[in-house]
């Protein structure tokens, strides 16, 4: 027996269990990105209007960073794909880590690894499978990508660049995930650490993209996920640039391997680090057993937060500056500005991270499920400590945390706006207009404890929601939907601030379903069985 036998059984195993979030997904990703491209190809229908168009993103930093460089301005797939290039991706790979660490890391943290491992399974047949499937299913998401981008009206060529660009980031971080899946010992972290890798790579990036060819430019060349721009779908269509991450995948994929032959089955190259002896006050009771269990994860999102911040209030100043032409001011207010340039520009902002902000809730309140699942919380519901409490206790740690991440963002992206305008009441405006961003946080971290309060299998219904909502915000105009089926996103009906009249009623109304949610979520976990088995 090799150390690959039983790889075919695995991916078999694999594909059986993903069948429906795997279809699911990758449907998403295909239907975004033809429908992206129908609804802008018919926006800017003449050279002149993508030139126009273009010509106002590449000459506005902020929306370099956050999209990339268009290099043909007369490229209507380019202008087409701006948006999904870079942001896509960074969603594609997050995919790529998911499905490369339920395979491997989280499979050998619940035990089930060691148990298909005693049949006959070789040591390195359950990362190898892991690997497959997820290249599978990237290959297979960029090659229906390209099919509906040319069903969409772009150029094939041009298309079945862009769905090669998206399935080589996936497969760059599936080999991210599976090196990170060997270092730590748990799920949560490999999921963590290739995620702060992620991160890394995109500000490189964006710092590369916005420099230009002079200075760092050349940092773009250090990120997978600049590579995929670099492939450069609809504007020359460099395929020898899809050779950087398929090297990347075979160096980091062979790493992989060689780390899991040097660690022990269950443990990883990094050792946990033993806690005191005894426990303190705080750990007397359920709240201070899930801050403890919750601080590192708000420390590093109150840290990026306050980053962002500050980048986002010190650039929005200059946004002004490039946009004096009609085109440019219609392209901001598409992107979900209202009156002023600059205003605009804080709004889209601030309204992107109040939905990045939903990924903390939903992650916050999903421990419970963790706890729940891997029978943590049958030995702490055994003491005096009620399920309300239990639950109710990181549900707390949900919503104060997201309030200190917004409040502190707010603070750091209003200092450094008013430090550069030189008007202290500016620090007002943008501080309000990061606050206003909590409600709808408060709707999606509701529906996370809502579901696990009463169908725990369906526990990422936050997840879902999250995404359809992104849905609609990003691509609802772009279709024409209908405004009451945009109205269903909990972000719609937050006042445009900076720059929109203030309006109390609907945020009154969101934090009101987001208490019903919440309420609904714990009852239906205190009168619902608990896993123990």
């Amino acid at each position: 027996m090799t150390g690959l036998t039983g790889t075919g059984s695995l991916v078999r195993l694999a594909l059986r269990r993903d069948r429906v979030m795997l279809s699911v997904w990758i449907l998403i990703f295909v239907v975004m990105a033809a429908g992206s491209a129908s609804a802008t190809v018919g926006l800017y229908d003449t050279a002149e209007s993508r030139a126009q168009a273009a010509a106002s993103i590449n000459n506005t930093p902020s929306l370099v960073a956050l999209y990339g460089l268009i290099y043909d301005e007369s490229s209507a797939g380019a202008l087409s794909m701006i948006k999904l290039g870079a942001f896509g991706g960074a969603l594609v790979a997050v995919l790529a880590i998911l499905l490369v660490i339920r395979h491997t890391r989280a499979e050998e943290e619940a035990g089930r690894l060691e148990l298909v491992g005693s049949a006959v399974v070789g040591r390195h047949a359950p990362l190898a499978a892991a690997l497959v499937v997820t290249v599978a299913a990237n290959v297979l998401l960029g090659l229906l990508t390209a099919l509906g981008l040319i069903g969409s009206g772009l150029s094939a060529s041009g298309s079945f660049a862009f769905g090669l660009a998206w399935a080589s980031i996936g497969v760059a971080f599936a080999a991210v995930a599976a090196v990170a899946a060997q270092i730590t010992s748990g799920a949560r972290a490999a999921i963590g650490m290739a995620m702060a890798f992620l991160g890394a790579v995109y500000v490189l990036r964006a710092i590369g993209d916005t420099a230009g060819d002079r200075g760092a430019g050349w940092l773009r060349w250090l990120s997978p996920i600049g590579w995929g721009q670099q492939v450069r779908p609809y504007q020359g269509n460099r395929w020898w640039v899809l050779l950087l991450p398929a090297t990347f995948f075979v160096v980091l994929g062979a790493t992989a391997h060689v780390l899991l032959a040097r660690r022990d089955h269950g443990a990883g190259l990094l050792p946990d680090r033993p806690g005191p002896a005894t426990a303190g006050r705080s750990l007397g009771g359920a709240l201070g057993l899930a801050w403890r269990l919750q601080r590192g994860l708000l420390v590093g999102w109150l840290v990026a937060f306050v980053l962002l911040g500050l980048v986002f209030g010190n650039i929005a100043t200059n946004v002004g500056s490039f946009m004096e032409s009609p085109g440019a001011r219609e392209l901001i207010q598409k992107l979900g500005g209202v009156q002023g340039l600059t205003d605009a520009f804080m709004s889209t902002e601030l309204g992107m991270m109040g939905v990045i902000l939903s990924v903390y809730g939903i992650q916050v309140v999903l421990r419970l499920r963790s706890e729940e699942s891997e029978l943590r919380a049958e030995p702490v519901l055994a003491t005096g400590v009620g399920r309300t409490s239990w639950a109710w206790s990181h549900t707390v740690i949900a919503l104060l945390g997201t309030t200190a991440i917004i409040v502190a963002a707010g603070l750091a992206a209003g200092l450094s706006y008013a430090a550069q305008t030189g008007h202290s009441n500016d620090f007002g405006r943008v501080f309000v207009a990061a606050a206003v961003r909590l409600p709808a946080v408060w709707v999606l971290t509701g529906i996370a404890v809502a579901a696990f309060g009463f169908a725990p299998r369906a526990a990422a219904a936050g997840w879902v929601a999250l995404v359809a909502f992104l849905l609609l915000g990003e691509f609802g105009p772009l279709f024409e939907l209908p405004q009451s089926v945009m109205n269903v996103s909990p972000y719609a009906h937050v006042p445009r601030l900076p720059g929109a009249a203030f309006t109390a009623t609907p945020l009154l109304w969101l934090a009101a379903l987001a208490a019903a949610l919440t309420a609904a979520g714990l009852v239906g976990f205190r009168r619902r069985d608990v896993a123990i088995t």
